[in-house]
């Protein structure tokens, strides 16, 4: 995205160019044959996503400058890694700019309103990226495989949604949708890392653990969200997240491709010299934190 920037010196540091990372490219896995067999390290994440967290920043700094309107929604199996992949984008930017949105349970009150009408004040305005971790199709989710709602609503919705958002786009809104895919397999060994770690208590609700028996209910639930809002103007994106750290990247990378911002250049800034005025310290009496690291 966008071609290498000359290198400029500022007090004898490097300013970071904006260049995509060097992860391969969907392409290039599917020509490269298997896939990588081990989890990728933290320290391998960290080089290739910071290009890509530089990239953000460009993009954010376009949607700034241009009044765009950027709208990413995150669904998917419970332990899919939604939570981990919007902080990893959300990580190095602004959050006047890159909003998250993650609504409760709905009031008595908005249980009484259309159904899509608590999500439309959260879609973004000029200069905004907002990202729903979930949004409205938790109506076709858990919403209908754990009985929260009818399914006449399941299916209204379902019929209801490709105009919706064909509204929102024609609004001038860029509309990505995600999908995270996890296996059997590594759903059950992640609740199961939430049981066993007391660090992680507070990601296993008891939802979690009535929906973990619901794995066939779940898959009919989104192919048939595939089969009703994968349309031409709001395309689902699935992205294969037993292994979160690749997932991150992958995620990442293709959202930057579905922006069409321009990468920017580097600045050249000078750091002025301080003014003195003579100012010297009273060293008040403060409590200061114990150095106990």
């Amino acid at each position: 995205m966008g071609k290498k920037k000359s290198k400029k010196k500022s007090h004898g540091k490097k300013h970071a160019t904006h260049e995509r990372s060097s992860a391969p490219s969907r392409a290039d896995v599917r020509e490269s044959g298997s896939a990588p067999t081990s989890p990728m390290k933290n320290k391998e994440f960290r080089e290739l996503v910071k290009p890509l967290h530089a990239e953000l920043v460009a993009m954010q700094e376009w949607v700034r400058a241009t009044g765009a309107k950027v709208c990413v929604i995150f669904e998917g199996r419970d332990t899919a890694g939604k939570g981990g992949v919007i902080k990893a984008i959300t990580e190095r930017v602004s959050p006047r700019v890159f909003r998250v949105v993650a609504l409760p349970t709905p009031t008595e009150r908005e249980k009484s309103q259309m159904f899509l009408q608590r999500y439309v004040p959260h879609l973004p305005a000029a200069g905004e990226v907002v990202i729903f971790d979930r949004s409205w199709y938790n109506r076709a989710g858990v919403e209908r495989v754990m009985g929260f709602c009818t399914e006449e609503q399941s299916t209204q919705f379902l019929a209801d949604v490709p105009e919706f958002e064909r509204a929102v786009v024609r609004s001038g809104v860029l509309l990505i949708k995600y999908w995270l895919e996890v296996s059997e397999d590594e759903q059950t060994l992640r609740l199961q890392s939430r049981i066993d770690d007391p660090r992680k208590y507070w990601k296993l609700s008891p939802m979690d653990v009535k929906s973990y028996t619901h794995w066939d209910d779940y898959s009919q639930a989104r192919d048939d969200m595939f089969r009703y809002s994968d349309t031409g103007w709001a395309p689902w994106y699935v992205a294969n997240t037993d292994d979160k750290k690749r997932g991150r990247l992958n995620i990442i990378s293709h959202l930057l491709d579905q922006v069409p911002y321009t990468p920017l250049a580097a600045p050249d800034i000078e750091l002025p010299e301080r003014v003195r005025s003579g100012y010297t310290s009273p060293h008040l009496a403060v409590t200061e934190v114990p150095v106990r690291y």
